[in-house]
């Protein structure tokens, strides 16, 4: 990539001599310094001052440039973070100046904070004389410079690349810089700053733009578009269209073309394990495993039905001795006999021997026997014997014990009753499911298919009669809930004691309100408590077998998802499934925005700002060149120069040919070449010329800024041909 940090330390500082001076590219992106008379900066790194805290000591430090990511992750960097010295291209916070120049001297390789060399720093076309002043008062003050010198950045690379024989002396220079971009005229290789024109709009709103619609595009990546990563993304894939309308169509119409220009930016990703299926040397050990755990539960379960048995048996005997014992005691001693054992009376020591041996009949798997039945229907004919005795031989208290005794019964009976349905109803569903097996081993595929032609009936009809319910039979056409008015969702028993209510009051008229006098009027209440869900008699049986059905298609359809029930809020949700991540949804797919963020160099109207474009920037600087020299917009057409970073992405010398030559006369000479190096060719134009033997009669020492004081350089303009 173009944009590559250089921040090792230089060791050769001492031996240049006093006089050789250093030059500074200070732009808004990136801060080059170098010795004067070299090719190369020593030195670059970003022109940015972040000051976090430790996290462990909570010290706060000072980081000039772009670092390691990973050492940031020992400082606090949520509350401060990366600053710039520009407000666009003009530097206005010197205190995050002074922390960038220490940086670059120290880099340079100076000891301490006097620097005996001259410096030559560029800045933007037309600086302001304030700005101007502090960086000459924070150069003299804080680091002795002897004397300094300023040039444009633009006016450097332009004469640069003339000494080449890339442009001629009569010229444009076109800058998209960081933040800001320029259109220059040149006139006998000097800069002509009456016809210059700026629009702030640079490659910074150019990776913002595409770094927005990246995050709009895919939200769940944002960590990974770093400013950084970004950056790169636009140099290597962004590139300006031709024609921006006709290539925006291209795109929404899809196809072959548009496919090919999208490009992809893979993102981490480890593919799911895929499990293989298990051999049959595994499936038989499993099975080993299964059935020695099963063989063990099965120990276990006899050895606990063995104890119990055990326990009930040894229960049961203490209950006959007891009885034993109970038969030879005194009837007026029984009393304090069962005292001591805890039973009240022979009665209860005889419903106990019941139920143990009820107990052990269950514990031993034995059916329960006609004869014990009759036996336990003689003691229920034993415990209420006051049923069969009429009324008028009784009296009031045993009138109450009979009502009690006939309560008794008739709730025995009836738990009687729903034992013996339940038991019925359980013989009868074990045959239904044995008949239903023989039926899906004869033919399993005609039986499952059966199951699920069944299981969507049942389905449809429970959810057409919940519709029904809610709607009051009115849908609007997909089988939906309208939920237009109150009207809709009342059912047929609601609607028909509304239909009650509304009868009754238009019969009583407007008179006097007399409902309630006649016997007639309370048959209405009669008629209102009448159900006339007629259909909710089956519902509960349908959801019963539809419950069943599912569970039964579960288990012998590994396939089968069952459907979840609609509400009246969300009739078609669907259960969420949770997917693994596939090599798709861990790329960032860049395709139309690979030219429509580059193109608010010529649209500056699509981030929200109302100024021209680049193309535009031409023209109004050519209509502000004096009008005496007919041919000199023609020279300056036919030598038109890119420089800056933004000159880098492709298509803009085309794209900057078709909209000159639209606002030219037909004809015109147009010629646009882009520089040697749009980047440091600013930095080696600033070398060539500090090098220059006539160099120092362009700058102005210590003493001229303390006797003629910063508003001497107000007019203080460099001459760039020497």
């Amino acid at each position: 990539m173009p944009f590559i940090s250089r921040i090792n330390r230089q060791s050769d500082y001492n031996i240049f001599s006093p006089s050789t001076p250093i030059v500074i590219d200070n732009g808004a992106s990136y801060f080059r310094i170098g010795w004067a008379g070299e090719t190369d900066p020593r030195v670059i790194f970003r022109n940015i001052v972040q000051r976090p805290r430790h996290k462990v000591t909570g010290e706060t430090v000072t980081i000039v440039g772009d670092h390691d990511p990973g050492l940031l992750k020992y400082f606090d960097c949520t509350r401060s973070g990366p600053r710039s010295a520009f407000d666009s291209n003009v530097v206005y916070q010197f205190e995050i100046m002074e922390y960038i120049l220490d940086f670059g001297f120290d880099r340079m390789g100076a000891i301490g904070s006097q620097i005996d060399h001259p410096v030559l720093i560029t800045e933007c076309v037309c600086n302001p004389v304030h700005s101007r002043s502090k960086m000459a008062e924070l150069l003299f003050e804080s680091y002795g410079v002897p004397s300094i010198a300023f040039g444009v950045d633009a006016a450097f690379s332009y004469k640069y690349n003339q000494q080449h024989r890339i442009c001629d002396k009569d010229g444009l220079a076109i800058s998209p810089g960081f933040t800001t971009s320029h259109v220059i005229p040149f006139v006998n290789g000097e800069p002509v700053y009456q016809g210059c024109c700026r629009t702030n709009v640079g490659g910074f709103h150019v990776t913002d733009y595409l770094k927005q619609l990246l995050s709009l595009k895919h939200p769940h990546h944002m960590a990974r578009l770093t400013w950084e990563k970004v950056e790169d993304l636009k140099m290597e894939h962004c590139y300006i269209a031709p024609d921006y309308t006709e290539e925006a169509r291209l795109f929404q119409k899809g196809g072959k073309e548009p496919e090919d220009k999208t490009r992809y930016w893979q993102l981490p990703w480890v593919p799911p394990p895929t499990e293989e299926p298990p051999s049959e040397e595994e499936l038989a050990r499993k099975a080993a495993i299964k059935e020695r755990q099963g063989q063990r539960l099965r120990e276990m379960a006899e050895a606990k039905r063995s104890s119990r048995i055990n326990e009930l048996e040894n229960e049961l005997n203490n209950l006959e001795f007891l009885l034993q014992q109970l038969e030879q005691v005194e009837e007026k001693a029984i009393p304090s006999f069962l005292s001591d054992t805890g039973y009240v009376s022979k009665q209860e020591i005889e419903s106990a021997v019941l139920k143990v041996n009820a107990s052990l009949r269950k514990a031993k798997g034995e059916p329960k026997q006609a004869e014990n039945d009759e036996k336990a229907d003689a003691s229920t004919n034993g415990k209420y014997p006051l049923i069969n005795v009429p009324d008028n031989l009784l009296t009031p208290e045993q009138l109450k014990e009979k009502k009690r005794q006939i309560f008794l019964k008739t709730t025995t009976e009836g738990r009687q009753r729903a034992k013996q349905k339940r038991f019925e109803e359980e013989l009868e569903r074990e045959k239904k499911n044995q008949q239903e097996e023989e039926r899906r081993l004869e033919n399993p595929e005609l039986y499952l298919e059966q199951m699920r032609v069944k299981y969507k009936e049942l389905y449809e009809k429970v959810e057409q009669r919940k519709r029904l319910k809610t709607n009051g039979g009115h849908t609007n056409g997909n089988n939906l809930s309208a939920g237009v008015g109150r009207g809709e969702r009342l059912n047929a028993a609601q609607r028909e004691r509304m239909r009650l209510l509304t009868t009754a009051a238009f019969d009583r008229g407007k008179g006097e309100d007399t409902f309630g006098a006649r016997d007639e009027d309370w048959q209405l209440y009669k008629l209102m408590s009448k159900d006339h869900d007629d259909d909710d008699d089956g519902a509960d049986g349908d959801e019963t077998e539809l419950v069943r059905i599912s569970s039964r298609l579960q288990e012998i359809d590994p396939t089968f998802v069952p459907k979840r029930e609609s509400t009246p809020s969300q009739p078609s949700a669907e259960v969420p499934r949770i997917r693994p991540l596939t090599k798709e949804d861990c790329q960032i797919v860049i395709g139309v925005e690979r030219f429509r963020c580059p193109e608010v160099l010529f649209r500056p109207n699509l981030i929200g700002i109302d100024q021209v474009g680049l193309d535009e920037m031409v023209g109004v600087s050519l209509r502000r060149m004096p009008s005496e020299d007919a041919c000199l917009v023609d020279r300056l057409t036919s030598s038109i120069l890119m420089t800056g970073g933004s000159c880098l992405l492709p298509g803009m010398g085309e794209r900057l040919e078709a909209g000159i030559r639209m606002i030219r006369p037909c004809g015109s000479p147009i010629k646009i070449v882009r520089a040697l190096d749009p980047i440091l060719d600013a930095w080696r134009g600033a070398s060539v010329y500090a090098s220059s033997l006539l160099f120092p009669q362009q700058t102005f020492s210590k003493v001229d800024y303390y006797e003629k004081g910063e508003y001497w350089l107000r007019g203080y303009q460099p001459r760039y041909s020497l």
